[in-house]
Formats: structure tokens, sequence, C-alpha cells
């Protein structure tokens, strides 16, 4: 029976979906497998329960690689169900490390609730001896529990550091502080005492979700001596959207700028990104591929939206738009 004190502690939603957090050495495979519930990851943190109520969900149990448009939206419409009960203060989804920052900034994007949306991972598994997931599960329902967390979108909470979706992206493939936000920084950070916010993320926007699948949207790379060939072949495939991760501010080669040409003749919408992690592509040099060149014949910019982000925003436009000039606003907004 929940005691007085803990009713009247704030009511977190817990969904577990895998990742490394969940995962154990597998004594036969000797390598990490997915292993741990929600409520069996929440059983490592006996501390928990005197900082909220958590509801536990077990919505999956895969690694983060396999997350895609279908499990979005279903994780999606989990997260949108808990907020909307009166009695929720936030939700909490463990997650792969791999493609966090995709699914933070697609929860961010598609969700209308004020309320706070905390993800987390591990980037160690719960055989190693300095498995960092209970700690980020603890700092999880802090912030998920903070009044001033509310209108903050969806956050990444790894390693005592609070970021938004919108900005945050894994910048190492081991060490527990990956999670970082390029210029902008932190939104706060999780001390031992208390959480402290710090900035309010101003560049927020909603795009709900229309129906039951999402358009397909592909990632082309520019390096030298790309040919065009796989833009070409996403376009013969049936892309309805193309993500070109650029060069620089947003540059192309001769050949990517032909198919580049080709794909926006045939009316699917081109986005520039860039494989620079930090600043701005912008529409600059006029040589043919360059970033004037390609606004020229249709292609819009991504702003500092990484291709991979870039790619999230673009498949929810397209649900309403194909429009260049309306696609070019939401990415600069």
């Amino acid at each position: 029976m929940m005691s007085s004190a803990q009713s009247n502690l704030p009511l977190c939603v817990y969904i577990s979906t895998g990742g490394t957090i969940a995962m154990k050495i597998d004594p036969v495979r000797k390598a990490p497998v997915p292993a741990l519930s929600g409520d069996e990851l929440l059983a490592t943190v006996p501390g928990i329960r005197a900082i909220a109520q958590l509801e536990v969900v077990n919505l999956f149990n895969v690694p983060s690689g396999y997350m895609d448009p279908p499990r979005w939206i279903a994780l999606q419409q989990a997260v949108a169900a808990a907020l909307e009960r009166p009695e929720v203060d936030g939700v909490i989804v463990s997650h792969g490390t791999d493609t966090l920052e995709e699914t933070a900034w697609f929860l961010d994007l598609t969700l209308a609730s004020d309320k706070p949306v905390v993800l987390i991972g591990a980037q160690r598994n719960a055989s190693s001896p300095d498995f960092d997931g209970p700690r980020n599960l603890l700092n999880a329902a802090r912030v998920c529990a903070n009044a001033q967390a509310h209108g903050l979108g969806a956050m990444i909470a790894m390693n005592n550091q609070i970021n938004a979706a919108r900005d945050v992206s894994k910048t190492h493939t081991a060490d527990v502080e990956s999670f970082k936000s390029g210029d902008f920084g932190v939104l706060g950070v999780a001390d031992e005492d208390r959480v402290v916010l710090a900035r309010r993320p101003m560049r927020r926007q909603h795009l709900p979700l229309l129906g039951g699948t999402l358009p397909r949207v592909e990632i082309i790379p520019m390096f030298g001596g790309a040919s065009g060939d796989l833009l070409r072949a996403a376009v013969t495939l049936g892309a309805s959207g193309i993500v070109i991760q650029a060069l620089g501010c947003g540059n192309v080669n001769a050949d990517m700028y032909e198919a580049i040409r080709y794909a926006t003749g045939q009316g699917i919408p081109v986005v520039i990104s860039t494989r620079v992690p930090h600043g701005r592509v912008s529409p600059s040099y006029g040589f043919d591929g360059g970033g004037a060149t390609l606004k020229a014949v249709g292609a819009v910019f991504a702003d500092d939206l990484s291709p991979q982000k870039a790619r999230i925003l673009l498949m929810l436009a397209l649900q309403s738009t194909q429009d260049t000039d309306r696609l070019q606003a939401l990415f600069d907004r």
C-alpha cells in the first residue's frame, strides 16, 4: 500500500525501450544483449522512490539502431497518452544512445504538452562495474519532478547534464560524457543537492503526426568523388524527400549538383545539411555545387540541424507540404 507521503510525490511515467541501459553480458555470446525490463532497471535505483512515484511501461527492448519511424510513432503515442493524464507530471524514456538524439528530436517536434519529457540511456551496460544507467535514471526522475522543467520540451539527461533535444548530439562512442550541445551548451545540470536549470530552448516548434506512417526520406552523403548515383537511386526507389550530408556550409561537387537538380526537377524536396558538427549551412558559394547554385535549383537549407535531425523535420513537414518556401520557413524557425 502506498503511504500518504509517497502519494504526495510527483507521478512520472517511465517508458522503457531498450538500449545499452537494458543490456547485460550474455554468457554464450560474451557480449551485451537486451536483458532488463524497465521494472528491473528501476530496482537498481532504490532512492528514486523518495523523489517520485514511477509507473513503468515496457514498450520495447531493442538496440537503438532498431528504432525507426513505426517505433517512433508508437513511442510518441505512448508518451502523449501519459502526458494527457492530469495526474501525470512528466515522462521518462530509457533508450539506447546511438539514436537517442533522433528520438528526442522526434518527440520534441510532435508532442504538444508542456510537461517534461526526459530521455536517458547508458554508455556502459548493466554488467559493467561502473554502469551509468542508475545515476541517469535517478537524475531523470529529479528533472521530471522539477516544476521548472515545464516548457523545455524533450530533454536528454546524461552524466549529470541536461540537454535540449534540438541541440544535443552524441559526440563520443564510449565516454559517459558523450552528449553535448555544441555552441549553445547545456540547459542545466543535476548537482548532488539540486537540479539547476540555466536557460530555456528558444527554437521550438510543433509538427503533429497526421497519420500512421511517415514519408520516406533518405540521407545521401557527399564526399570526395561522390557521383550522385545514390541520390538518383533514392529517387528511383520512391523517396519522398532527400537530405544531403553536404560539405562545409552546404556545398557539393558538380556531379552531386546535377543529381540534386534532377531530384528537384522531379518535384522531390532536397534539404542541404552538412557533415561538419557545428555551424549553419547557407547559400554562399557560386560554383556549380556551391550553396547559391543549390538554392537556385530549389534546395532547402537545414540551418544548423544535423542530417539525421533534418531528416526527421522533413519527414514530419512532408505530411502537409512540399512547397519549398514553406519547408524553408520550418527549417529557419
